[in-house]
């Protein structure tokens, strides 16, 4: 099973989790998403399909979940994975060096979208990088590394799970089940990671616009 169909078949997948794990789904998805949110080297896992996929799952009662524990076990799974990623990156610049194989690990190409979206949003980011996939994995690393105050990212951390969290558990609990999501689901997941990363994007056109013009 690759991680690309993990994630467009995350519905189907988390069918087979239930079935086989019964009440251990609810650790099973905050495992998921605190490794995606609190590990830097793993952003590809899925976050936005998971959540609503579960809730989707859990508004049918033949799943047996709850919707209030899975968005719980999604919530604090988001804000600790955020904290510990923010305390990673804060370690890895103070390591320097030491830790230079660690950075090996790290996709370059992500970490330095992240920090120029960070560079051009401020703190806000913090809130804003949870929807965007990849981004919201390392903006609170860069956070920790560049010795932003824990209270300040906290506070933006606190909110931005919340308002990650509640959205994508009340989409998929309203719109998972519909039968042409149901019949569409792959189609519907790329929809979001490609809605999802549009705001980089255009950064990154505006970014090159304006280079061009400096040249020019």
């Amino acid at each position: 099973m690759t991680i690309i169909n993990f994630i467009l078949h995350i519905d189907h997948h988390l069918i087979e989790i239930v079935n086989q794990f019964g009440s251990w789904t609810y650790l099973i998805i905050f495992a998921i998403i605190f490794i995606e949110t609190g590990l830097v080297i793993f952003p590809f896992l899925p976050g936005d399909s998971l959540i609503f996929a579960a809730s989707s799952m859990a508004v049918n009662p033949k799943y047996h979940l709850n919707i209030w524990l899975v968005y719980f076990a999604v919530l604090l799974a988001a804000i600790l994975g955020d904290a510990c990623n923010y305390e990673i990156g804060a370690r890895s610049v103070k390591a320097g060096a030491k830790h230079s194989w660690f950075n090996k690990l790290i996709n370059q190409k992500n970490r330095e979208a992240a920090e120029r979206f960070f560079e051009r949003h401020g703190s806000i980011t913090i809130v804003i990088g949870r929807f965007i996939p990849f981004i919201r994995t390392f903006v609170p690393f860069i956070s920790g590394g560049s010795k932003m105050h824990y209270g300040t990212f906290a506070i933006y951390n606190i909110i931005g799970g919340i308002i990650w969290s509640g959205l994508f558990t009340i989409i998929g609990a309203l719109f998972g089940n519909i039968p042409f999501v149901k019949d569409h689901f792959s189609i519907l997941i790329l929809a979001i990671i490609l809605i999802s990363v549009l705001p980089i994007l255009i950064v990154g056109l505006k970014k090159r616009m304006t280079q061009k013009k400096e040249l020019h």
